[in-house]
């Protein structure tokens, strides 16, 4: 819950802390960004691969919380962009790694998928209380004053990665030994590509649908804002009970046909966004979107950490699926739009993507058939 409410307290502030306390022009704000997202995305697969080697996990994820600490001071004391643009790149980009390591803590101490699904969805719980109370911090108090709520959370973070420490009992790689071949095993080589490539396709189709909400729904639709505030925070609400019923089904149905039924609801999500033509479909529509993100979450979680033995790298690579999937939803964006049907075709296009993905995902379901016998 920390880890979560510390991300939801950053992120969707971090463009108006550097237009407020910095002055920064859009195009700065957005290449700032940029090398943030960079940074993180080599620490996301630096910081787990070497906590790997080490079998500790714990450790490094004390250190991200100190290093939250420090990006909230440096942010508070620094003036100029170019120094807070640093203070990002080299404080932030590796501090955003501690929720990657909380997973493949409990990946490498013998947790069960559906455990790490819960968990999973405990953090999706913070995202739906986080935003909100971040624009209220900022609302009453300024724009620095989140930098000390993050700063507080971070030490209450390590507060109990501390207790986590000081709990563990003999070592941190508690699994027994294996009874029956991980999936990765059954798959190989060529369908772990497979489903990394499904993977990015499915999160990009989820970022595009999430980043164009707002202007669609007063552009498109003629509706007022709001209904896409109260759209997105439904499918928020909708995905922590989807996690936990995924968490519950998973270890009796194979993940590659859970990750099925969420491509397909997407399939059908996009689609009826596409064509709807007010308030009341939108909102209906995100019971099939909450399942969608919660097979993306939840499932291509676990099911990348059996495909990968390594825990913290496989963490890692999940989680930069969805900084590569952010990059190619600026394309689709641009090409959807440019269709006849205007920003429906966005929509459209978010479909067949996902509806790519599904084939990928059947691919990869066939090269584990191949495998399995041998």
């Amino acid at each position: 819950m920390l880890w979560g409410i510390q991300a939801s307290f950053l992120s969707p502030a971090l463009a108006l802390i550097l237009v407020d306390l910095f002055d920064a022009t859009t195009a700065e704000v957005g290449w700032v960004l940029a090398a943030y997202n960079a940074s993180g995305f080599v620490f996301s697969l630096l910081i787990p691969a070497l906590a790997d080697r080490r079998r500790d996990y714990l450790g490094p994820m004390l250190l991200c919380g100190v290093l939250t600490c420090l990006l909230a001071g440096a942010l508070s004391i620094v003036t100029t962009i170019p120094l807070a643009a640093i203070a990002l790149i080299v404080l932030a980009g590796p501090a955003g790694v501690g929720s990657s390591l909380l997973y493949a803590h409990l990946r490498a101490t013998g947790a069960r998928p559906a455990d790490v699904v819960n968990t999973r969805a405990i953090f999706s719980v913070a995202w739906i209380a986080g935003p909100p109370l971040a624009t209220f911090i900022m609302g009453s108090f300024g724009t620095r004053a989140i930098l000390v709520a993050i700063a507080a959370v971070a030490i209450l973070g390590m507060a109990t990665t501390a207790a986590m420490m000081r709990g563990k009992h003999g070592g941190t790689a508690a699994s027994g030994p294996k009874t029956e071949a991980e999936p990765g095993e059954a798959v190989g080589k060529l369908g772990i590509v497979l489903i990394v490539l499904a993977f990015v396709l499915l999160q990009a189709g989820n970022f595009t649908g999430m980043s164009i909400m707002a202007v669609y729904v007063t552009e498109t639709l003629h509706i007022d804002i709001i209904w896409a505030g109260i759209a997105l925070g439904v499918a928020a609400a909708l995905e922590v009970p989807a996690l936990l019923i995924i968490g519950r089904i998973g270890e009796r149905v194979s993940p590659l046909v859970l990750i099925a039924t969420s491509c397909l609801a997407g399939i059908a999500y996009y689609a009826g966004v596409a064509f709807a033509t007010g308030p009341v479909a939108l909102i209906a529509l995100q019971i099939l979107n909450a399942w969608a993100f919660a097979g993306i979450a939840g499932v291509g979680l676990t099911l990348f950490q059996q495909l990968i033995p390594r825990p913290g790298l496989s963490t890692g690579i999940f989680q930069n699926t969805r900084r590569i999937g952010a990059i190619v939803a600026g394309p689709v964006i641009a090409i959807g739009a440019m269709t006849a049907l205007e920003q429906r075709g966005i929509f459209v296009a978010c479909a067949i993507i996902t509806a790519v993905a599904l084939v990928v995902i059947a691919l990869a379901a066939r090269a584990s058939g191949r495998r399995a016998p041998r």
